[in-house]
Formats: structure tokens, C-alpha cells, sequence
């Protein structure tokens, strides 16, 4: 179902579509590809919306960080603002102190796309494509981009992402949603359960920018390969959580980058029994525990956020890559195919 949503304030429209397949529903945004609700039922079948958003298109546009929102050109920090490729240094939107986040003051999540919905065999979804053009926030290259939200006949809700540029440029699209499997509005997911398949990390400095070399989590408070609530040591007294208010850096996965997705993380509600499986091709999760959230921002049930009220799970290549040669590689040629996936998995 396709239906207004409200008109930014040059009069342009912004739809939302709404979806449903496999026992989970979704509402995306044509701005900024954002989710502004997912509902899936708990152990006794009760629904419930997982993520946190807003209500209107003007909160969106006023202050969002980032709810729900495809993110892009570059997901995740850049060091000052800048890389440096083929020789030539691109300056970037600067929109985090000294650094470039989340493509720069004007990133995907701010853009209107276009969106065509589509349904085949058991699978309902939605194409959502935007054309970037060469020198959009300082990146080189008109990069086209094309993402695909499918919701399966299992209800799973995933995310294709492709791309192609017409110069070489860098590329690291990921999706932005905030987590609250207990539903938007209900408080803390301190007691949420993480698990994360990676015995590495990126540390960063007080910028959150990394320091260099990914570090082990054995014996620090980045060890969730086990599996641990989230608020089992997120006071630890670490200069890592201390720089970052709480958890807001990257996990190098064990599989590194697949062909398929492959399992990164599961994310577990012991209260309402819903569980969030996720699986991607990309070989990095930033998870952040929502330690932004500062309590001026009011949600759909009308309930303040406050820190720790959700989580994030973004898959994604390493934060400044560009500016790191012993990180995965982000950049994107003429004549190639940017392309990535993540499934999320509900229960």
C-alpha cells in the first residue's frame, strides 16, 4: 500500500509504502529509504513495532539520527574529511567534528528516492534507487545506486544493495535502524542479548576514528562471541566505552567478506522472546548502543528516547578504509558492481 506521508518543506511529497509477507511488516519512507516501522509478534503472537522513528516527515528532517535510514555514499566515519585515490585527494562533507559520518551533511538518508514496488513468486518488496551525481558531497563519480527491500514468504527482511560509477570513487552503504525488540517506547535494551561471531575489533581514538590494526576481544568488553546482555559491561571502566559514551565501534567478523551471507550476529529479547538473526556478506558490524540518545527526541508512542533505548547493527566495510591500505577494500571503478546483502531474520 502506497499512501502520503507528508511534503518537505519545498512541497515535495514523501510516500510510505507498506508491506507484508511471512508474518512481519515493514513501512519504508521514499526519504531517506527510511524504515520507519517493522512489526513482528512476540512468543505469544503479539505485534509489536521494533525499531524506533518518527511520526512525521518534519521530525525526520529536524534532528533524525539517522532512524531507519539507508545511509551512504560512505556509511560510518572518514578521518578529517578526506581520502585520497588514483592520487588525487577528495574533501568531503564535514558533519562530525573534523570528520565526514554517514556521507557527509547530505547523505542518502536525506535524499528522496524513487521506489517501485514489486511482487513475485512468495516475495513482496520494494526498489529504491537514486542517482548520486559526480561531486555529491565531494565524492568523484555519478554513482547509481539501486536497493532492494524484499520481505520473504519466512519474513525475513532483506537488503540488496548495488551500485556502479562512472570514475573511481568509494562506496560503503549499510541501513541504520535502531533495534528495540521489546517495541519502540518500551525503555532500556540493557537486557537484550548479543552475540557477535568476531574475536577482533577496530579500536578508535577519542574522534571514533580507528587507531589502526583491529585488536582482540578476548578479555575486554568487545567479547560477545559467547553471547551477553548489553549491559553486562557497558559501565566497564575502558577507555574504548569511555571515548564512545558506551559501544559504538566496528567488529571485524570472522568470515570476512562472502559471496553469500553468512551469520554476523543475533540480537535476543528474554522479556517478549523475539530474536533478530542477522547475515551478510559484508566483513565489519558497527554495533552502537544508542549512546546518543539524549532524551529530546519523542517516538510514535510518544515515549522519550534515552540512552540505551535501542541498538544498532550496521553491516558494513570498516570505517575510513579509504585512508587505511590494510582494511578491506571500498573502492568502486568504472565497469564494476558494488554489491551487498544482509538478511535479517526474526523469531
Amino acid at each position: 500500500m502506497k499512501e502520503l506521508f507528508g511534503k518537505l518543506a519545498d512541497g515535495t511529497e514523501i510516500h510510505r509504502w507498506s508491506l507484508e509477507n511471512g508474518g512481519t511488516r515493514l513501512k519504508v519512507l521514499s526519504y531517506g529509504g527510511i524504515v520507519q516501522s517493522l512489526e513482528v509478534p512476540d512468543r505469544d503472537g503479539r505485534y509489536a513495532n521494533i525499531s524506533l522513528g518518527f511520526e512525521t516527515v518534519e521530525e525526520y528532517v529536524a534532528g533524525s539520527p539517522y532512524f531507519g535510514a539507508l545511509i551512504g555514499r560512505y556509511g560510518n566515519r572518514l578521518a578529517e574529511g578526506r581520502f585520497t585515490l588514483d592520487g588525487t585527494t577528495y574533501e568531503l562533507s564535514v558533519n562530525d567534528g573534523a570528520n565526514s559520518l554517514h556521507g557527509g551533511s547530505g547523505g542518502f538518508d536525506k535524499v528522496v528516492w524513487e521506489v517501485e514496488p514489486f511482487a513475485r513468486d512468495s516475495e513482496v518488496g520494494l526498489y529504491l534507487t537514486h542517482t548520486s551525481a559526480d561531486g555529491d558531497m565531494g565524492y568523484p563519480g555519478t554513482l547509481d545506486v539501486k536497493v532492494t527491500y524484499t520481505l520473504t514468504s519466512r519474513g525475513e527482511w532483506r537488503i540488496d544493495y548495488e551500485a556502479t560509477t562512472d570514475r573511481a570513487t568509494v562506496v560503503n552503504l549499510t541501513s541504520h535502524v535502531y533495534w528495540n525488540l521489546a517495541g519502540e517506547g518500551s525503555g532500556s535494551v540493557g537486557d537484550h542479548r548479543l552475540t557477535i561471531a568476531a574475536g577482533r575489533y577496530t579500536p578508535v581514538d577519542s574522534d571514533l576514528i580507528p587507531t589502526g590494526e583491529p585488536a582482540g576481544v578476548e578479555g575486554t568488553p568487545f567479547d560477545f562471541r559467547t553471547g551477553k546482555t548489553i549491559a553486562e559491561d557497558l559501565r566497564t571502566a575502558d577507555p574504548q566505552l569511555l571515548y564512545a559514551k558506551g559501544f559504538d565501534h566496528n567488529w571485524v567478523l570472522d568470515k570476512g567478506v562472502t559471496a553469500e551471507p553468512e551469520w554476523a550476529a543475533t540480537l535476543t529479547d528474554p522479556a517478549s522472546g523475539r530474536t533478530l538473526r542477522i547475515a551478510t556478506t559484508e566483513p565489519g558490524l558497527q554495533f552502537y548502543s544508542g549512546n546518543f540518545l539524549d532524551g529530546t527526541l519523542v517516538g510514535p508512542s510518544g515515549t522519550i528516547y534515552r540512552q540505551g533505548d535501542a541498538l544498532c547493527l550496521e553491516t558494513q566495510h570498516f570505517p575510513d578504509s579509504p585512508n587505511r591500505p590494510s582494511y578491506p577494500s571500498t573502492v568502486l571503478r568504472p565497469g564494476e558492481t558494488y554489491r551487498s546483502t544482509t538478511v535479517h531474520t526474526f523469531g
